[in-house]
C-alpha cells in the first residue's frame, strides 16, 4: 500500500520490450513520467474515490477541510480527545484535574500522520486508531494533493505545502496549539516528517519515522535498476539526508526499519539513522543541556518485516509507545498494541 513505484518493474519490463531506443525511453519515462510513478495516489484502484472513515473503525473524528497557500484543498481527517471516550478500547487516564474536555485535549500529544504512497489516509485508520485509544494521542491523518478525495496533483513542492499547511492550522488552533507535536511518517511520510521538521525545527517534539530513504536518487538503483544510469534526471529529490541534519539535536527521533524491506533497503535507514546520532556535534550537542543526536534518538530493526508490514511486527508498537512515554509529557498504557 505504501509501496514506492509499486508494479514498476512489471510495467516497464513490457512497454521496454518494444522499444527501439531504450536509453530514450527509459529516460523520457523517468523525467515525464516520474510524478505518475513516485506518487501513484490511485493505487490499489479506487483510492481516488473510496477512502474509509473513522467512524468506520467506531472513532470520533472531524472532516478536516484545509486550503493550501497555492488554493488547494485538502481534505483530511482530525480526531479530537475527550476526557471520556465511549470506547470499551480506550485507556483510561487520570483526568479529574482537567475542568474541561478541551484542557484535557491540550495536554495529550498531536500526532500528525503523514502516510506512504500508495493508497491513502483512509485506509491508515487502523494506525490511528492505536494512537487514539492505545495513547489516549490526538490525531491528525494529512490528505496530500491528489489523494483520496484532496484536490490537485501530487509533487515533492505540493506534499511540503500540504504539511506546512496542515501545521499551520495546528499552530493557529487555541487548543491544539498548546499540545506536544509528534510527526508520524512511513515511506515517502518520512520524507514529508523530516522536511517539515527541518523547516519548523522550533515546532516539533518529536518524530517517528518508518521504512524511510535517503533520498528518492539514491534510492533508484534498488528501485529502478533501468534507470541507475539516468538518476540525474529525477527532479523530485525527497533529500531526506541533507535535511535531517537541520532537526536540533534535543529533538527526539524513533526509527523503525524492516529488514527485509524490498522497496527500501535497510541501508537507507541505517544511513539516515548515522546522520541522527551525529545531530549536534559541531555544536557541542546543539545547546539542549549538552544532549547529543544519539542520547535523543533511537533506532529498532525487526527482522521480518518488509516495507508494509513492518507496523504490524511484534514489538512495533510497544516501541512507540515507550518512545511517547520518553518524551515525559503524557501517560501511556504499558502494553500498548495494534488493534
Amino acid at each position: 500500500m505504501s509501496d514506492i513505484f509499486p508494479g514498476l518493474q512489471s510495467f516497464a519490463k513490457g512497454a521496454f520490450a518494444t522499444a527501439a531506443g531504450l536509453s530514450t525511453v527509459a529516460a523520457g519515462l523517468l523525467y515525464y513520467g516520474q510524478n505518475y510513478l513516485i506518487y501513484p495516489s490511485a493505487f490499489p484502484p479506487g483510492s481516488r474515490t473510496d477512502v474509509p472513515v473513522p467512524s468506520d473503525f467506531g472513532l470520533p473524528y472531524e472532516d478536516l477541510v484545509l486550503t493550501t497557500k497555492d488554493g488547494v484543498t485538502l481534505r483530511s481527517y482530525l480526531l479530537l480527545q475527550t476526557r471520556d471516550l465511549d470506547n470499551p478500547q480506550a485507556v483510561e487516564l487520570d483526568h479529574d484535574h482537567y475542568a474541561s474536555d478541551e484542557e484535557f485535549r491540550s495536554s495529550r500529544p498531536l500526532v500528525m500522520m503523514f502516510h506512504g504512497n500508495g493508497g491513502n489516509h483512509g485506509h491508515r485508520i487502523p494506525l490511528a486508531k492505536t494512537f487514539f485509544l492505545r495513547m489516549r494521542c490526538n490525531v491528525l491523518m494529512v490528505s496530500y494533493r491528489g489523494y483520496g478525495l484532496s484536490d490537485g496533483e501530487p509533487s515533492e513542492k505540493g506534499l511540503c505545502t500540504d504539511a506546512q499547511t496542515a501545521l499551520d492550522f495546528v499552530k493557529a488552533d487555541p487548543t491544539l496549539s498548546a499540545c506536544p507535536i509528534v510527526l508520524y511518517g512511513q515511506s515517502i511520510g518520512g520524507a514529508v516528517s523530516i522536511d517539515l521538521a527541518s523547516r519548523n525545527p522550533s515546532l516539533i517534539t518529536a518524530l517517528v519515522l518508518e521504512n524511510t530513504f535517503l533520498s528518492l536518487p539514491q534510492l533508484i538503483p534498488h528501485a529502478l535498476p533501468a534507470f541507475k544510469r539516468i538518476t540525474f534526471l529525477c527532479h523530485q529529490k525527497w533529500d531526506s539526508a541533507s535535511k535531517i541534519s537541520k532537526i536540533p539535536a534535543e529533538t527526539p527521533i524513533l526509527m523503525l526499519s524492516g529488514v527485509l524491506d524490498e522497496v527500501v533497503p535497510k541501508e537507507h535507514m541505517r544511513g539516515l539513522w548515522e546522520l541522527v546520532t551525529k545531530r549536534g556535534e559541531k555544536s557541542g550537542g546543539g545547546g539542549g543541556g549538552g544532549k547529543s543526536g544519539l542520547e535523543r534518538a533511537k533506532y529498532v530493526e525487526f527482522e521480518y518485516g518488509d516495507h508494509n508490514n513492518t507496523c504490524v511486527q511484534s514489538g512495533y508498537w510497544q516501541a512507540v509507545a515507550d518512545f511517547i512515554a520518553s518524551l515525559s509529557y503524557f501517560e501511556v498504557e504499558d502494553e500498548a498494541k495494534s488493534s
